[in-house]
C-alpha cells in the first residue's frame, strides 16, 4: 500500500484524486498518513507532542469526512499506556484504521531532527502498551502499528530486531522501522532479518517504511524486499509550504497578485476539488424539483379491470395511485403539486392532496387529450406518470437530475422478459440501437430517440417506455407548443392514432422527434413495475413484501 501524509482536508483531496496511468492500468494512493509532524507544523508549531489530542482528532476529522480511503494516524508514543487504551477506542470510533505508536520516551522528540536526543521506551513497558491497546479495542480490524526507533537513537540492528520480537509477541499488527540514512540500506537489512523472527514467532506482522530520508529507492523496490506499506510521511505539507513561500514573495515583488498566478491553481479547480460544483448542482437539482409538477393521467377504462379505474387497483392493500403518491413525498418531493385526470369511474379518487381534472369525454379521446386537461401544470416543467406503474424514489431523481429538456425513461430489459401476447409495448429505437449487452459503465447517459411507437419491430427497437418522462421549462414549452401547432390542424391520422383526439402520448412524442427536437432516453433496469394484470399484481406485492423484509 502506498500512503501519503494529510494534515487538512484540501490536502487529504489532494492525495485522493491524484492518480496516473502506467502501463494501462491506474496507479493512485491507497490511504492516508495522519503525521504529528505535518500536523503541528500546519498550525505553526514544533512536533514536541505539545498541539493536544482534540486538536489531532479535528484534523482527523477533516480528513475522514472528504475522503473514502483509509486513514493511518501517527500516535507518537501513545502515551502513558491507559492514556493510550484511550485513544485506541476513540480513534476506532472516529473510523481510524491504524494508529502507529513509537518506542520512545515522553516528551518524544521528531525522528529526523538530528541535533535531539532520541531516548527509547523500554521495550517491555512498550510492549505491555502495545497489549493492552489490542485488548481495548473492540473490532478485529483496528490495527496497533509499533515503530521501532532503535535505527534513529543509534542502538544497533540487535537492539532493532529484540525490540521488534518483543512488539510482535505483544500482538503488534505491523512493525514501522525508521531510519533517517540517506541510504536505504539498514533498512533493507533490516527486512531481511525480518522474515526469521516472524517465522520464529509463527506470525508476520506487516511491514512498514517511510522513505523519507532514503527517497532514491521506489516504493516497487521496498514492496519487493518486504515490506507492505510505504508511508511518503510530509511531503504535501513541504510541497504547501514551498509553493506558498513563493507566491507570497510574488506578489510582495510585482505589488500585485499577477506574477502569482503561474503558482497558483485556478479557482475554479479549487472549487471543483472541495465540492463546491456538486453543492451547486444539487441546488439547482432540488430547486427545480420543487417547482415541477407531476401528472397523472388516469381516465381511460382498461378491459383488465373494467370495475375500477387502474389507479384504483390495490397491490398490498393499497392503490396503485397512494403508492405513487407516498413515492414521491418519499423522494423528498413534499410540497409539489400532483395533478390526476380523472375519466371512467372518477367517483373512486378520494385523496385530498391532489388536484383533480375531469376527463368527461374519456370515452372519445386517449391520453394526450387527458395530459393536455392539466396544461397549467406544465409552466415550470413536469414530470409524467403513467397511473400504471409503481417505481422507487431512485428513479425519479434520477429523471429530474437527467439534465435533458424532454426526457423518457427507457428500459432495455424488456428483451429478457416473457410477455402475455395481448401486450402491446411501446417500443424505442435509440441512436445506440440494438445491442447485447446488459451492463454499461455509464447507465445515466442519454441517449438520442428516432422512434416511439407500438407499431416498432422488435427486431429494430432496443428499449420500451416505462410510462414515466420529464419535461424542463424548456421542454414543457415545446410540447404545448407542437400539440396546439398539431391541434390547428387536427389531422387524421396522426401517427399511429385514426386521429389526432385519439391520439396517445407517445404520438406526441414522436411528432416531436419528426420535427427534430431533442428526445432522449434515459436508460434503467430496475426500480419501476408496471400493472398491466392481475398477474403483475401479484407479482408486485411480492416485491413490497421483500422489499419490506430487507428494510426491517
Amino acid at each position: 500500500m502506498r500512503i501519503i501524509e494529510a494534515h487538512s482536508g484540501i490536502s487529504a483531496l489532494a492525495g485522493e484524486w491524484a492518480r496516473i496511468e502506467e502501463g494501462g492500468r491506474v496507479v493512485e494512493f491507497d490511504g492516508f498518513w495522519e503525521s504529528s509532524l505535518t500536523d503541528s507544523a500546519s498550525k505553526g508549531l514544533p512536533d514536541v507532542q505539545i498541539v493536544g489530542p482534540e486538536s489531532r482528532i479535528h484534523t482527523i476529522n477533516e480528513v475522514l469526512e472528504v475522503t473514502t480511503k483509509p486513514i493511518i494516524v501517527d500516535g507518537d508514543t501513545g502515551g502513558p499506556a491507559t492514556e493510550f487504551e484511550y485513544c485506541v477506542r476513540r480513534l476506532e470510533r472516529l473510523g481510524v484504521s491504524a494508529v502507529i505508536i513509537e518506542d520512545k520516551v515522553f516528551p518524544k522528540r521528531n525522528s529526523l531532527d538530528g541535533s535531539a536526543r532520541q531516548t527509547l521506551e523500554e521495550p517491555d513497558l512498550f510492549a505491555q502498551k502495545i497489549e493492552r491497546g489490542k485488548r481495548a479495542q473492540l473490532a478485529g480490524d483496528f490495527m496497533v502499528i509499533a515503530r521501532v526507533e532503535s535505527l534513529i537513537a543509534g542502538t544497533g540492528m540487535a537492539d532493532a530486531l529484540a525490540r521488534t520480537e518483543a512488539y510482535v509477541k505483544a500482538g503488534a499488527d505491523g512493525i514501522m522501522i525508521h531510519s533517517q540514512k540517506a541510504s536505504p540500506d539498514e533498512i533493507l537489512e533490516f527486512a531481511r532479518e525480518y522474515g526469521p523472527v516472524c517465522e520464529r514467532l509463527g506470525r508476520r506482522p506487516l511491514l512498514v517504511s517511510v522513505p523519507t530520508t532514503y527517497n532514491l529507492i521506489t516504493d516497487r523496490a521496498l514492496a519487493d524486499e518486504g515490506f507492505d506499506i510505504v508511508i511518503h510521511a510530509n511531503h504535501l505539507l513541504r510541497a504547501a509550504y514551498k509553493a506558498m513561500k513563493e507566491a507570497a514573495a510574488a506578489i510582495l515583488s510585482a505589488d500585485r497578485g499577477f506574477e502569482a498566478e503561474p503558482l497558483c491553481v485556478p479557482t475554479t479547480e479549487v472549487f471543483e476539488i472541495v465540492g463546491a460544483n456538486r453543492v451547486r448542482e444539487q441546488d439547482r437539482l432540488y430547486s427545480k424539483s420543487e417547482r415541477i409538477s407531476f401528472v397523472i393521467p388516469a381516465a381511460g377504462k382498461d378491459p383488465v379491470f373494467p370495475e375500477l379505474p387502474k389507479s384504483q387497483i390495490a397491490v398490498g392493500g393499497k392503490p396503485i395511485i397512494d403508492h405513487q403518491i407516498e413515492t414521491l413525498r418519499k423522494a423528498g418531493l413534499t410540497n409539489n403539486k400532483v395533478f390526476v385526470i380523472r375519466g371512467h369511474e372518477a367517483e373512486q379518487f378520494t385523496r385530498t392532496d391532489v388536484e383533480y381534472r375531469d376527463n368527461d369525454r374519456y370515452l372519445e379521446t386517449h391520453s394526450l387529450y387527458s395530459l393536455f386537461l392539466a396544461q397549467e401544470a406544465m409552466i415550470d416543467g413536469f414530470a409524467l406518470i403513467y397511473s400504471d406503474i409503481l417505481f422507487n424514489e431512485s428513479v425519479i431523481h434520477q429523471l429530474i437530475g437527467s439534465g435533458g429538456d424532454i426526457v423518457l425513461l427507457i428500459d432495455s430489459s424488456y428483451r429478457y422478459h416473457k410477455h402475455d401476447v395481448d401486450k402491446k409495448l411501446d417500443l424505442v429505437v435509440s441512436s445506440r440501437g440494438p445491442t447485447t449487452r446488459r451492463r454499461r459503465l455509464q447507465p445515466n447517459a442519454l441517449l438520442g430517440l428516432s422512434r416511439v411507437a407500438k407499431g416498432v419491430p422488435a427486431e429494430e427497437a432496443d428499449h420500451e417506455f416505462v410510462g414515466m418522462a420529464y419535461f424542463s421549462e424548456r421542454g414543457a414549452e415545446i410540447l404545448r407548443t407542437v400539440y396546439h401547432d398539431v391541434a390547428k390542424r387536427d389531422p387524421s391520422p396522426f401517427h399511429e392514432a385514426p386521429s389526432f383526439q385519439l391520439a396517445q402520448i407517445t404520438d406526441i412524442f414522436q411528432e416531436m422527434i419528426d420535427r427534430d427536437f431533442p428526445v432522449q432516453g434515459l436508460e434503467v433496469s430496475m426500480g419501476w413495475i408496471e400493472i398491466h394484470n392481475r398477474q403483475d399484481v401479484r407479482l408486485a406485492e411480492q416485491e413490497l413484501l421483500s422489499t419490506d423484509a430487507a428494510n426491517r
